[in-house]
């Protein structure tokens, strides 16, 4: 019997496996300790694998396909339409497996470990970034019980700290000046974290030959560029920008029907963190394009004029993540257009 398809279903410790044969037949459905994945996919001839892109996915792609098998991986938005009726491991791995062998599905690139490392870079910056939001935020909420009032920014909340900690004293009651004082502390901590993990990215930023390429493209900066290189690799997983501009979720939603399209609000189904940097970065560009508008694209100062800030950082960043796949594919720097 010569299993052709395997889905594979991961988890914690407890694996499910899912087997066909050449026939179409199921060969198996049984579950797999963590220890024993690699030894019995070494026991196996060359076979398709399929397996849901989540935690750790990559790295079981990686060993898998060391050992000779062609593996798959499958957003799991695309593997829900395949599940039959109930919901268990062993039903995750039939549809995992059902799923592999269509012929339009969509696969995600396996990442290798360098770029997976970068990435990591990323996520830990988001979460402390998110952290120092949280700590200013109860800092304030506790500020403005004493009818302290800071006003609204990182600065200021950084300034306010940074006094506390040199020994000016807010004049609270002492069971309160202890909590923010630990506050500040730990507000003046995470964002030197913060400033570190940012300089790491620049220096990441001058030695990947692909996040130099990015850089050429008006608005994209190291991080926004480490971060497009670490998620999405070469971009040959895209036929065109507009795919990875919907990947992203900057392209809007479409209902149409009945020979009339319909187009709604950006569908936001893409990569946040990404998305975000992107629409944050066109955001900074419109002020300077308002200001100066005869050195930018017409067609930037065109889409200001029409519509709202909000909406044309938008549709910048829709037109920007076009440009970035044409940079990744083409493998050249950003020329501007002359017109």
């Amino acid at each position: 019997m010569q299993v052709t398809t395997i889905g594979l279903d991961l988890a914690k410790n407890v694996f499910q496996v899912h087997g066909i044969d050449e026939h179409g037949e199921v060969a198996f459905n049984r579950a797999l300790r963590r220890g024993q994945v690699l030894a019995f996919f070494e026991r196996l001839e060359p076979c398709l694998i399929g397996i849901e892109a989540c935690g750790t996915s990559h790295h079981w792609a990686r060993e898998l396909i060391k050992l000779g098998h062609n593996v798959k991986l499958i957003a799991p938005a695309y593997v829900k339409p395949y599940v039959k009726r109930g919901k268990s491991d062993a039903v995750d791995a039939a549809a995992i497996c059902e799923a592999v062998t269509r012929p339009t599905m969509r696969f995600v690139e396996v990442k290798p470990p360098e770029q997976q490392a970068i990435l990591a870079v990323h996520r830990t910056r988001d979460l402390i970034v998110r952290q120092r939001t949280q700590t200013i935020n109860m800092l304030r909420a506790q500020l403005a019980e004493f009818g302290i009032v800071l006003p609204r920014g990182v600065y200021h909340a950084l300034q306010f700290a940074k006094d506390c900690m040199n020994g000016e004293q807010p004049g609270l009651p002492k069971d309160a000046e202890e909590v923010v004082f630990d506050l500040c502390d730990q507000l003046l901590f995470l964002h030197s974290k913060i400033l570190h993990l940012s300089r790491h990215m620049t220096q990441i930023a001058k030695r990947e030959k692909r996040v130099a390429l990015l850089r050429t493209i008006p608005g994209v900066g190291p991080i926004t560029a480490s971060a497009i290189v670490a998620t999405v690799g070469s971009g040959k997983q895209f036929n065109n920008g507009r795919e990875f501009a919907a990947w992203l979720g900057l392209t809007p939603l479409n209902k149409s029907s009945g020979g009339k399209e319909r187009l709604g609000h950006i569908s936001k189904m893409g990569d946040q963190y990404i998305r975000r940097l992107l629409v944050l970065g066109m955001t900074s560009r419109i002020r300077s394009i308002r200001s100066e508008p005869e050195k930018f694209d017409p067609w930037f100062a065109d889409i200001l004029s029409r519509k709202p800030s909000r909406v044309a950082a938008i549709a910048m960043a829709n037109k920007t993540a076009r440009m970035i796949w044409a940079v990744l594919i083409r493998n050249e720097p950003y020329k501007v257009r002359t017109v």
